[in-house]
């Protein structure tokens, strides 16, 4: 962290090297027409035009530089750093936006010089139509839930982007009785800044259900605080992770959801999405005996009550049904069955 690392630690690195006499001040550069000076790279150029410059003014290789970044807790690869400074890839994670900032200082540049010239992320893959793959709002995701908003603050929601969601996979079980009664979830994850200790985890009960969902059996860390909204069948809890993860840590982590009895029969399970997901998958487990007559998935933009897609799902010999979403991206994705 910051205060095992004194600030003038990294501010040696600025400019020559220890042994070699700085060298004496320049004159002001006249007021039209300024040419660029060490260290301060003409603004007229790109992110990597501007990073190469203040690169090679300040004299220090790029192991040096990697090394700098380390001792302030940001991991980036003399890879990496080549590939910024030609241009091949670009700063996009919340890491790599604190090792820019570092970058500034190690570098002797004024604040946001380096930062202010990143572009919007680049499209990748499948989903380069995509306008947007950025973290949402929490008001983007649960529209008109005030009540989750005010638990978010009142426990201090950690930032969304500090875990990146390797895998998740939902396991749903309706009963005899056609309600839902479990949900047995687990997720892969992976820090994307140093220090992560937790996050947290909401859940809503069906409409007709009297009282709130309990998380249960956590695995592979433990349950904090929780905050229940009987009255809207709403949980919040904070998972508390089996160990703080630094930059670039991954960890696994189980619970489960006993579900409130009481209300209708149950027609549908859901999950939104407020940061992408690399892969999730979502299988709903019916009682062998009372098998519904149709089921289907559906995906919603981010807090629309329209369905952008639908399609059919098969309930196979085992009862179940399943849906694999790779790369799913921020919005809203369940499974939703009829039983005549």
């Amino acid at each position: 962290m910051a205060s095992q690392h004194p600030q003038d630690a990294r501010l040696r690195l600025v400019g020559t090297r220890q042994d070699t006499p700085a060298p004496a001040p320049r004159p002001p550069a006249p007021p039209l027409s300024p040419a660029p000076t060490p260290g301060r790279p003409s603004p007229t150029g790109g992110f990597a035009d501007t990073l190469h410059v203040a690169i090679e003014a300040s004299g220090l290789s790029l192991d040096r530089i990697r090394a700098a970044l380390a001792q302030r807790g940001v991991r980036v690869s003399v890879t990496t750093l080549s590939y910024w400074r030609r241009g091949r890839s670009q700063p996009e994670r919340a890491s790599s936006l604190r090792a820019v900032h570092l970058l500034e200082e190690l570098l002797g540049l004024p604040h946001s010089t380096l930062s202010a010239l990143l572009g919007p992320p680049r499209p990748r893959g499948r989903w380069a139509a995509n306008a947007s793959t950025s973290h949402l709002r929490l008001e983007d995701v649960w529209p008109g839930e005030q009540d989750i908003s005010e638990v978010f603050a009142e426990l201090d929601a950690p930032p969304a982007g500090e875990l990146e969601r390797l895998s998740v996979h939902d396991s749903y079980y309706v009963d005899a009785d056609r309600r839902g009664n479990l949900l047995r979830m687990r997720q892969v994850v992976r820090a994307t800044v140093s220090g992560v200790t937790r996050c947290l985890v909401v859940h809503k009960a069906d409409e007709e259900a009297t009282g709130c969902p309990e998380i249960t059996g956590v695995r592979h860390g433990r349950l904090g605080r929780v905050r229940r909204r009987p009255e809207a069948g709403l949980i919040v809890g904070e998972v508390m992770l089996d160990r703080p993860l630094g930059l670039g840590d991954s960890t696994v982590f189980e619970y489960e959801v006993e579900i409130p009895s009481g209300g209708a029969r149950t027609t549908e399970y859901s999950r939104r999405f407020a940061t992408p997901v690399r892969e999730y998958v979502l299988q709903v487990h019916f009682d062998p005996a009372t098998v519904p007559a149709h089921c289907e998935r559906y995906d919603r933009d981010p807090g629309a009550d329209v369905d952008r897609r639908r399609e059919q799902l098969w309930i196979g010999a085992s009862a179940s049904a399943h849906v694999l979403a790779p790369d799913q991206q921020p919005g809203h994705i369940g499974v939703r069955w009829e039983w005549e």
